[in-house]
């Protein structure tokens, strides 16, 4: 697998993080949200089970249900 492009990452707490990135596997490109955790006061991060994978044939899947998302919010 090619390294991973980090596009944003989210703090959940001191030791997790929600990491977004980019990747290639097998010639294919995907998005990528998983997380992430430390042990050593964020000097080293390793990939955790919890996360999800999208091909780019989803992201307007994805893009469309973070606008409603956005739109239900600012709607409260």
């Amino acid at each position: 697998m090619a390294d991973a492009k980090i596009l944003a990452t989210i703090e959940r707490s001191a030791t997790e993080q929600l990491q977004i990135s980019v990747s290639e596997y097998k010639g294919n490109s995907y998005l990528n949200m998983r997380i992430y955790y430390t042990t050593d006061e964020g000097e080293t991060w390793l990939p955790t089970k919890k996360g999800v994978t999208f091909t780019p044939e989803q992201l307007d899947i994805l893009t469309e249900a973070i606008e409603d998302a956005r739109k239900e919010f600012m709607a409260e």
